[in-house]
Order: C-alpha cells, then structure tokens, then sequence
C-alpha cells in the first residue's frame, strides 16, 4: 500500500517548509530514516526522514515550493506489499476513468488547483489575482509562485465586469447624469530587466523564507520604537580587566555582549510583560527567558536560542554565545538550539552602528539593539568628562506592550549596567 509522507513541524511556531532539494526520485527504494528531502524553514536547515522502508512512487511537491505544515509531499510504496494488488485509490481512480475519462482529468485538474502553497496564496491576495483562473505548470496542474508572477508581470487579470458584453435584447435604462471623481489608477512599477553585466543571484529557499518572516513580522505587527543611552564606562574597565584571564583559563572570548545580556534579563524578571509572545485571541507571558541571538554568516542571518539565560552568570552566558556562534557557521545548529526563543538581544554594535530600528522576531513582543560603545564628552555635575557611552534601541510590539512598561524596563537595564563596578562578579 502507498505510505503518504506529509510535511513535518519542523520546530515551535514554524507552519511551513520550503522544499530544497529531493535527495531521492521516482523509482529509488529508500529504508525507515532514510533522508528524503532537504527542507528549509525560517528557524533552520532540515532533513526529512522516511518513515517505512519501500519504493517512492509520487513526489507531489516540486523543488523550491513552500508548503504547510501537513501538506502531503510524497508517496512510498510500503516494503513487502503487493504490487499486483491495486490500492483503493487505484481502483477508484481506475472505475472513475472507465465511467468517463474525461471527467476524471477535469476533476484532477481542479483539485490539483485547490492545494495552494502558503506563498502563492499571499502573493494573489496582494495583487488581487484570482487563482481560479489562472493554469498551472506545476506538478499535476499545480499553480506555483512563478504561475501568479507571470500574471502580474503582465498586468494581472482584466476584470469580467468591464470585458463582458451587454445583452442583446436588454432594455435601455435611462441613468441621470451625475459627476463622478476622474478614477485614479496606480500603475503597478515595472521591474527593469538585468541589464547585460548585472550580476544576477538567485534567491535561495532560506533567503526566500527570511524574507517570508520579516515581510509577516512587518505586515502583522505594529511596531514602536524607544531608545536610551548609557554610561558603560565601568562595563568597558571590568571586562578589560578580566577579558585575557578568561580567555587563558577557560578560552573564552569574554565579549561585551554577555553583560548586557544579563542586565536584560534581570530586567526581565522585573517586568515579565516583555517576555511575552502574542498569540490571537491570548497574550501568553513566558516563564523561561530564552534570550535569543542574532549570528550572521556570509548568506543568512540565524536566531540561536540562550535556554533558560536567567539562570547562568555572565561568563555562563559567554560560554553560551560562543558555542551558538560557533555551531551556526558551521551549519551544525538543531531544532532545540533555534527553538524556545522569548526575547531577542541583537548586537549590532558590533558593526559600528550607533543606532538601530530593529525588526521584531514573532511571536516575540520584543528586540533590543545593543549599539557600539562609543567615547563621547558628557556632562556629569556640571563638568565635561569622556565617557564610554552606548545606545540600546528597543522595538516593540504595540498590540502587547505599551510606552510606560517599555521605558521602565530600559531604565532597569540602564541602571543595571552603570551600577556595574570592580567588584560584579562574572562568574
């Protein structure tokens, strides 16, 4: 009999997968476990197993196509059945086709057009394109993305009502004159073509599903933004002095970021409001702070996750950081390691910016943006002095979070971090 291989959760909140690459092919007899896929999401990088050892029979999802989770994606032909008996799905198909064959296409046809991928579904709802219409190229009559962008390309769908034309025999109808507002058309920008010696990058699934992720963070959340500007002077002396001990004893790279990380969450556990996710009808405040973190490679940005970062001490959190950091450039990151996040800490400082406007990372209610510590002259009892000052810009998501909680957090993480001295310990 055929097994039906469906597309896995592969993660919390993920609802959908992009199909990067089949590892295997019509006709190829796979065992339980065996890889079949290649599947990116907007957490991390995947393989889907097999779950019964037999022959694949039907790949239903092309490459490059995003589906939900539990959309079926393959068929495997079990192990050890016969394959001179005809499944019930064969003999329904085989009796509908001597009923009439050619009911039997058209009804094919139309379902194949029903399953819709997440992606084309968001595409024809902003453009206004009905999908009904439209014929696919893909797998059994499915409409890909491609189908839908072609439409658009060439000025999306000409309404019925304007083209139909007027009964033959229908009375005239007399309409009084009236003044109607000239109609205001906005035509839709033309994509100039490349031009020859453009450098052209095709966009690839994990890319494609960044893009999904913030394009969605954008569209479904009304972020606000609020900044402050601390005095880390004392941070910058206290990590100094113990930044090349522990790296000789423990060889760690004691970073800024740790530190400020730990000011965020004892924050946070004064105010649990901001570690809170959205979810509908519900706000759900987390008891774990997760504190997930932002680690770019050459090609993709990935949110590893600090599990349970109240409870670790600053060296702690260093340790955290630098094996997160060092398992996502080597493409060795789990489901558990992006998994669980409930706040986000960005470090942006790292690149020399002074000043950032976050985009939050759903369901999460916020981000913070540790910006680059910078000497700046400042006025301290009505006398200038240089000081290491930095700024840490906060996003927030407005549907849970107000400017009152918000701004009585940050004071908390400032007054955390100037209250820093020789004496906080890091351990």
């Amino acid at each position: 009999m055929a097994t039906k291989v469906l597309m896995p959760q592969l993660g919390e909140s993920v609802t959908e997968g992009t199909i990067s690459k089949w590892l295997v092919k019509v006709g190829d007899v796979v065992q339980k476990y065996d890889a079949l896929a290649e599947v990116a999401t907007d957490k991390v990088n995947a393989e889907v197993p097999s779950t019964v050892a037999g022959k694949v029979t039907e790949i239903v999802v092309p490459e490059g196509e995003t589906v939900s989770v539990g959309t079926l994606i393959l068929y495997i032909e079990e192990a050890g059945s016969a394959a001179a008996e005809p499944s019930a799905d064969t003999v329904i198909r085989q009796e509908s086709g001597m009923a009439s064959g050619q009911h039997e296409q058209t009804a094919a046809s139309a379902a194949a057009k029903q399953r819709f991928s997440p992606a084309v579904l968001r595409l024809a709802q902003e453009h206004n394109i009905d999908l009904t219409l439209i014929t696919g190229t893909g797998a059994g009559g499915r409409i890909t993305r491609k189908d839908v962008q072609q439409v658009i390309e060439q000025g999306g769908q000409k309404s019925t009502a304007q083209t139909a034309p007027a009964p033959r025999n229908s009375p005239a109808v007399y309409e009084e004159p009236s003044v109607k507002a000239p109609a205001i058309s906005t035509p839709t920008p033309s994509i100039p073509k490349p031009s020859q010696g453009d450098l052209v990058i095709p966009v690839t699934p994990l890319r494609k599903t960044i893009a999904a992720r913030m394009t969605q963070s954008k569209q479904e959340i009304p972020h606000a933004w609020t900044m402050v500007e601390v005095d880390v002077t004392n941070l910058v002396k206290l990590r100094n002095r113990w930044k090349t001990k522990v790296k000789e004893q423990e060889g760690i790279n004691l970073t800024f970021l740790p530190f400020f990380i730990k000011a965020v969450v004892e924050a946070l556990k004064e105010y649990p409001m901001m570690n809170s996710t959205w979810q509908g009808e519900q706000i759900v405040v987390r008891k774990d702070v997760n504190i997930s973190i932002a680690v770019a490679t050459e090609d993709a940005l990935f949110v590893p996750v600090i599990k349970n970062a109240d409870q670790k001490s600053v060296f702690g959190i260093a340790k955290a950081v630098e094996e997160l950091a060092a398992k996502t450039r080597a493409g060795k990151l789990t489901l558990d390691d992006m998994s669980g996040g409930t706040f986000t800490v960005n470090n942006t400082g790292s690149f020399g910016s002074v000043l950032s406007v976050p985009i939050i990372n759903p369901p999460q209610a916020a981000i913070l943006s540790v910006e680059a510590i910078v000497k700046r002259p400042v006025v301290i009892e009505d006398m200038i002095a240089i000081r290491s000052m930095v700024n840490l810009c906060l996003s927030l998501d407005h549907r849970i979070l107000d400017g009152l909680v918000c701004g009585r957090f940050l004071q908390s993480v400032k007054q955390k971090l100037e209250n820093i001295g020789p004496d906080t310990p890091i351990y």
